[in-house]
């Protein structure tokens, strides 16, 4: 028998849970005549504390759970008590007021507060505290909810949280809901954290045809673009044909292949994709690429064709002298593979140098920028990652900056002020951790290379490949255009550590002995006689609860602190042992609640000061880029602004831009590339299989500068170890390059 619907009003005491991404609600509701607060379920656009809702819906028992009321639907009322009223302005709705401010107004002007905030807002600068300036960004900010109100309404009916129908608004601002209607697609490219997905399915919700050309246009480049997030540059056109009949594909409809391949035909005689002859590929197949993808390929090839272009000439007996002396003076030995390098640097335009952990590239890279300062050249120096520029900092005793600052990025035109013409202000320049250049890194940074200057890149060839599309730097090794060294001589004192020498293990596709503890056992209490370890540990479950052991127990027991120094690395964010999971338990370990240590909740992911967090995507306006790590230092519920310390520099989010950042106590391999923590934690189990391979052991591994903890079964670890992924990636630099620069 079905229930009737009943109605239902009274004031949101707290949110249970609130996801942003579905609205997806369990919240507490105190209703009158009700002795305790009511459990209610439902969708929920914008739903904060305070706030007075009428309801519909229906009772149901839970199991577990007792008494809910699943709400159908919903309406906003105006709260009617001063409680109710200074809970519903001090939730965090109006940017400028938090509990504090909230409760000075609703002691000033009581029942009337909101039909003044409405009506007469000027009259906030009677309330104790308040300044103008306040007042001013309180009506700026109650215009822009009530605004953001109507955006949010419209988009609940088509599958848009809260969060991003903010984000649209600050894009569109009062054109929101037009543009979203005319062009939904639009939303995909325009606002981050939107896809395809959403975009479509609000497309569907207002009519448009499943079949329409706009929707295939935009499916394409979509497809498109998510290859470029698997880090291929482009796709041969039959493997994207293929791949956006199956994306496009409905229930009620079966995308026709050859109108998708006559589609990209006409995209590329639009330009809105571009083509090239894929060469030894079966039947004259053609690759697809998206424009970016094409132009920064074919303009990385023509840069480092300009700049190989122009000879250099060298006193070689001389650099051979200065060599010598430098090798006596400082008694710094140099392996026949260094020295070569050395030379090299002095003579080469573009020069690699790579080498695995304890083959001295640290030392060779001194020793260049020593020669070259003794030359007379001047010096830039960088890297991929804040870390690794701090690291090479360190080594050279000269400054070193992230790529992008040494390129300079203009926020108010979006695009880089270092270009060819106005380059680096240095006749050479060393960028460490290369094997992280993207694509479209790397053609930012040739761009900026002056014609007259040198560039020597350094990096780990047996890493995993950057985050980003192309595989630059195997690229130019495999091209066989650009000179390379290679050091694998390991020197004696890093064989010292079982780290270096496993890695190298590793690396040849050889099991590592590793030195085995326990955290619950008697060995727990012992010095670890090696500074790589394994805990057998089978299962996930126990898996977790041993990490959380390790960072309470061993770790602190040799003399590092959990918080500042152990970084747990994960293949995968999914699962037990993924870094969704492992964030929530080890902030939990790491920086539990605390009274007056302030926290948020965003997104069902609780941000509380102290956290380690990681910026998920390049912010070029507050110059925070992709896999940047800092603590949260502030969260101000007044300002509704969070500011994470990154290094030796602050920088504010506010609420609609917080999603940018995640917890970061725990994080994937590859977000780790580029930085080094004194103690690594990797576990490693086969719930991860599609993950495990050499150069990702190796990777993470390489990371720990001090300690490193493996924890997982020694079957996965050989799975690692075996397998080498080395994922092909659809990419034509080689192709070009050797096209371009005939030996």
């Amino acid at each position: 028998m079905n229930q009737q619907p009943e109605q239902l009003q009274g004031v949101v005491e707290r949110l249970t849970y609130h996801s942003e991404e579905s609205g997806y609600t369990v919240a507490r509701l105190k209703a009158p005549r009700a002795r305790e607060p009511i459990t209610i379920i439902g969708n929920f656009a914008h739903i904060q504390p305070g706030q007075t809702l009428q309801l519909t819906g229906t009772w149901r028992e839970h199991p577990k759970y007792g008494s809910q009321f699943q709400v159908t639907q919903y309406r906003e009322t105006k709260p009617a008590t001063l409680t109710g009223i200074e809970k519903y302005l001090g939730s965090g709705l109006i940017k400028g007021v938090g509990p504090v401010t909230a409760r000075r107004i609703v002691t000033h002007f009581e029942l009337e507060t909101l039909d003044i905030i409405e009506h007469q807002i000027e009259r906030l600068i009677e309330v104790p505290g308040i300044a103008h300036k306040r007042v001013k960004m309180i009506q700026t900010a109650w215009a822009t909810q009530k605004a953001i109100k109507e955006v949010m309404l419209f988009l609940q009916g088509h599958g848009v949280s809260t969060t991003y129908a903010v984000k649209i608004y600050k894009q569109y601002g009062d054109d929101s809901i037009a543009v979203v209607t005319k062009n939904p697609y639009q939303l995909a490219t325009d606002v981050y954290g939107i896809g395809f997905v959403t975009a479509d399915a609000i497309a569907r919700n207002l009519g448009i045809a499943p079949d329409s050309e706009f929707r295939y246009r935009s499916g394409i480049l979509h497809v498109l673009g998510e290859a470029g997030e698997e880090g291929h540059c482009f796709l041969p056109q039959n493997t994207l044909v293929e791949r956006v009949v199956k994306r496009l594909a409905l229930d009620d409809h079966q995308p026709n292949p050859e109108q998708v391949l006559r589609l990209t035909e006409q995209m590329m005689v639009d330009e809105e994709l571009m083509r090239s002859a894929i060469q030894d590929a079966p039947m004259e197949e053609v690759a697809c690429y998206a424009p970016p993808f094409f132009h920064a390929e074919s303009k990385l090839v023509e840069r480092l064709q300009c700049l190989l272009s122009q000879p250099l000439r060298v006193d070689l007996p001389r650099v051979q002298n200065w060599i010598d002396r430098f090798v006596e003076k400082t008694g710094t030995p140099l392996s026949e593979q260094q020295r070569q390098a050395v030379e090299m640097a002095t003579r080469e335009r573009v020069l690699i140098l790579t080498g695995g952990p304890g083959t001295g590239k640290t030392t060779t890279i001194r020793t260049i920028v020593t020669l070259w300062k003794a030359m007379g050249k001047s010096i830039a120096l960088a890297s991929p990652t804040g870390r690794a520029a701090q690291r090479l900092s360190e080594l050279t005793g000269r400054e070193a900056k992230t790529v992008h600052r040494l390129l300079e990025f203009d926020p108010q035109h979006m695009k880089f002020k270092r270009e060819v013409d106005n380059p680096i202000p240095a006749e050479a320049v060393i960028v460490d951790e290369a094997s992280m250049l993207d694509l479209f890194l790397a053609n930012s940074l040739m761009k900026a290379i002056a014609p007259n200057a040198q560039l020597l890149l350094v990096g780990d060839i047996d890493q995993l490949p950057s985050v980003g599309p192309g595989a630059v730097l195997q690229d130019l090794m495999t091209s066989e255009q650009i000179p390379v060294i290679r050091l694998t001589q390991v020197f004696r004192q890093a064989q010292a550590s079982a780290i270096v020498r496993h890695a190298h293990q590793i690396n040849r596709g050889q099991m590592p002995r590793l030195e085995v503890v326990s955290v619950s056992g008697r060995r727990s209490r012992d010095n670890p006689q090696s500074d790589c370890l394994w805990l057998d540990v089978p299962e996930p479950e126990p898996g977790v609860q041993a990490i959380q052991e390790l960072i309470s127990d061993l770790i602190p027991s040799l003399g590092f602190d959990p918080a500042q120094d152990v970084q747990v690395l994960c293949p995968m964010t999914r699962g037990l042992v993924g870094t969704r999971n492992l964030n929530q338990v080890l902030q939990q370990l790491i920086n539990p609640p605390k009274t007056g240590k302030v926290e948020l909740e965003r997104g069902g992911m609780i941000l509380r000061v102290g956290d380690r967090v990681i910026q998920k995507v390049n912010d070029y306006n507050r110059e925070v880029f992709n896999g940047d790590l800092g603590t949260i230092a502030r969260i101000d519920l007044e300002e509704q602004e969070v500011t994470v310390q990154f290094g030796e520099r602050p920088v504010s989010y506010d609420y609609a831009d917080v999603n940018e950042i995640t917890l970061a106590w725990a994080v994937t391999v590859h977000k780790s590339q580029g930085s080094e923590y004194p103690v690594v934690i990797l576990p490693l189990y086969m719930q991860h299989y599609l993950m495990l391979s050499r150069n990702l052991l190796y990777t993470g591994l390489t990371r720990a500068k001090q300690l490193a903890i493996l924890v997982g079964p020694k079957k996965a670890i050989g799975m690692a170890v075996r397998q080498v992924k080395d994922k092909q990636r659809y990419t034509l630099l080689n192709q070009r390059l050797r096209k371009a620069l005939p030996l």
